[in-house]
């Protein structure tokens, strides 16, 4: 809301900064659909490089990359394994059943991520009466398992399962540098096992629009056509090609500084009675956390919160999840939960709860 004092419902929030504006405004365009647009192709070619890809394509969302990466490794009957609380399983329409009739099968693994022991048995064997297993899906860092951070020893052990079991493997990295900065590893190291990885450019980066989806030669080929079925083919797209190599070149290691402020607003909500926040689970710019019932609802505290000038989402009934971003900075997560504290003790339950309540999906 634009009269919010702090706005940490999600990172997609951001506007672009001047800096950004003036990459814009000055990008040189052309038919990106056709391969003319120079400003999409220095992007492309940037990312590809970047991650150690043969190609990458331009998209004009991370749903839409990770639609198009999906569709480009399996075909209509086939299943996709992924961790319940994956993006690509929860916040994505049904896409892969709707667009590309994939189903999509969802193990349970711990904070958003899986290891070997969560796969074990899960591919099923070649019989008519079955679904063909073609894919494995990962997210990193994880939304709904709490934006945690795959271990990299963690991501070659469970993408070395996959190959072996014949799959193919995909990234969903919408924070993708988030993790990088968590990590503080180079982003081939997350990467290398990945056969197609999605990268968004409208979150932590602070993009208006935007995503890239890179891989093999052949895998992007056969994406760029599933993106011309969904509509988006562009033209001169540079416009927002340039804001992401802007972000690129200026927007990454200052993702420490989200991760700095998410940290201190975890440390200030914890010791407010009947506000919980497992400290150790904050690793980038999420922070998940939950209301006592005795002190009321998730969208409860939610409402009470944006009464107060703050947009903080519920994620279930208990719990919260306050994202941290180019435009929020120490005072405003400070101030953030000066509110939590003054709702809590003020009394949240005259305001009215709702199945989801504000409900946080990117």
């Amino acid at each position: 809301m634009s009269n919010s004092v702090v706005n940490m419902y999600s990172d997609t929030v951001t506007k672009p900064t001047e800096a950004m504006l003036q990459a814009m405004i000055t990008a040189e365009v052309g038919d990106d659909m056709s391969g003319e647009d120079p400003t999409v192709n220095r992007l492309e070619s940037m990312v590809a490089e970047l991650l150690n890809k043969d190609a990458a394509v331009f998209a004009c969302s991370g749903t839409q990359s990770n639609q198009m990466g999906i569709r480009s490794h399996c075909f209509p009957g086939d299943e996709l394994l992924i961790e319940e609380q994956g993006h690509i399983a929860r916040f994505e329409g049904g896409a892969p059943a709707a667009i590309s009739g994939i189903t999509t099968r969802t193990v349970r693994g711990r904070h958003g991520m899986l290891d070997i022991a969560d796969l074990e048995g899960k591919v099923y064997v070649d019989n008519q009466h079955l679904a063909v297993t073609k894919l494995l899906c990962c997210e990193n860092t994880t939304n709904g398992g709490g934006g945690r951070t795959w271990p990299v020893d963690q991501i070659q052990r469970v993408c070395g399962w996959a190959h072996e079991a014949g799959l193919k493997t995909h990234l969903d990295g919408a924070r993708l540098f988030n993790a990088v900065i968590a990590s503080d590893v180079h982003v081939r190291e997350i990467c290398d096992g990945f056969d197609t990885v999605s990268i968004c450019f409208s979150k932590g980066l602070g993009c208006p629009m935007g995503s890239v989806l890179v891989g093999s030669a052949e895998s992007i080929r056969r994406a760029r056509r599933v993106r011309k079925m969904l509509g988006g083919a562009l033209r001169q797209a540079g416009i927002i090609a340039a804001a992401a190599i802007h972000a690129l070149e200026n927007h990454v290691d200052r993702l420490a500084d989200d991760h700095a402020n998410a940290r201190a607003f975890a440390e200030a909500i914890a010791d407010i009675d009947g506000i919980s926040v497992e400290l150790d689970g904050v690793e980038s710019n999420l922070v998940f956390f939950d209301v006592d019932p005795a002190v009321g609802d998730a969208s409860q505290l939610s409402a009470a919160l944006r009464e107060r000038g703050v947009r903080i989402g519920a994620m279930g009934p208990r719990t919260l999840r306050g994202c941290t971003h180019l435009d929020v900075d120490r005072e405003g997560v400070m101030l953030a939960a000066e509110a939590i504290r003054n709702c809590v003790h003020a009394g949240i339950q005259q305001f009215a709860a709702t199945p989801f309540g504000p409900f946080c999906r990117a």
